[in-house]
């Protein structure tokens, strides 16, 4: 769809815009006064220079709204969240629908609210209805992306760090999470992965210092735990011994269970983490109470490490269960 500036045609009066539910628009003089650069009040007077000329920029969200409307008041402030959260790479113009029906047929706008995405002068995506923030947040990602990966928001930054962890280069990790953290320094996400990007380059006590006295909500955010569960299993394997002497020593005797932990140990550092979960599911299925349930207690290390979306942590935690209430 191009967009028409100047349209000559009759606008639609504003009352043919019905919202979500069908019902008419009644006329509103309401309205929020701007935030900022990155979050205006537009008019049709302003069009043209603050989204059709801004747009060539950077990517730009219509959003139409009415004072009315109550799935407006519920996405607008979740769509000024998201939108602040990409430090300038997306703009946000507001559109009293009310006040400018010849906007809403310029868009042929039919229900409130509707947003659509410009960037370079031209519509590139759109959706109408309020939206949980989960895909608002997936859409001005996408919209972001246009216009390059620097100017991701904070969340794709972290989601970009994380695959970099994953491709084995905790360098440019490291580099992504720190932005964020510079942006925000309480980003649970982004603190759990600049933990894991040094514990990876072998920095583990820049690791530890990292994550050392967080405020309660986030010693306790789960990804941050899962980081220092991992700090922990490396600190472990730098005493394991060799793998095939501990793997020696437990054919030797198969009760010996310190040599079935260190193994385990061993195994989980070297990368076999199937080897090591049964490792102590063989300790646990031999005797439970070793140790204070020590075999137990370093197979829940483990999954926090690998976290609760891991195959292996599924697969493991049903085995768990299986041995401790045959």
């Amino acid at each position: 769809m191009d967009l028409i500036i100047g349209n000559n045609s009759a606008p639609k009066p504003a009352q043919s815009v019905t919202d979500e539910a069908g019902q008419p628009m009644a006329g509103s003089t309401g309205g929020t006064a701007p935030t900022g650069a990155d979050i205006i009040d537009v008019t049709i007077t302003e069009f043209e220079a603050e989204v059709i000329k801004a747009s060539m920029e950077r990517p730009v969200l219509i959003d139409f709204w009415a004072d009315w409307c109550g799935p407006c008041k519920q996405l607008t402030p979740i769509l000024e969240k998201v939108i602040a959260e990409t430090r300038g790479a997306v703009r946000l113009a507001k559109i009293n629908a009310d006040q400018n029906p010849e906007l809403c047929q310029m868009l042929q706008v039919q229900s409130l609210p509707t947003v659509f995405a410009l960037y370079q002068g031209r519509p590139v995506d759109a959706f109408m209805g309020a939206q949980p923030e989960s895909q608002i947040r997936e859409f001005v990602t996408k919209v972001a992306k246009l216009a390059g990966p620097a100017t991701l928001p904070l969340d794709a930054m972290v989601e970009q760090g994380n695959a970099a962890l994953e491709g084995d280069d905790p360098e440019q990790a490291y580099e992504l999470f720190a932005s964020v953290l510079a942006e925000n320094g309480d980003h649970a996400k982004a603190l759990a992965g600049a933990a894991r990007a040094l514990l990876a380059m072998g920095e583990t006590e820049a690791a530890k210092e990292l994550l050392a006295e967080l405020p309660p909500n986030l010693a306790v955010d789960s990804d941050i735990m899962a980081a220092k569960s991992a700090i922990e299993v490396a600190e472990q394997a730098a005493d394991a011994g060799p793998l095939t002497e501990l793997q020696a020593a437990v054919d030797a005797n198969p009760d010996d269970h310190q040599a079935r932990l260190d193994l385990a140990i061993a195994a989980f550092t070297a990368g076999q983490h199937e080897l090591a979960m049964d490792t102590l599911l063989d300790s646990i299925g031999l005797d439970r109470e070793w140790q204070e349930g020590a075999a137990r207690q370093q197979l829940l290390k483990y999954f926090e490490t690998l976290g609760p979306g891991h195959a292996l942590t599924s697969k493991y935690r049903r085995k768990l269960s299986s041995v401790l209430f045959s």
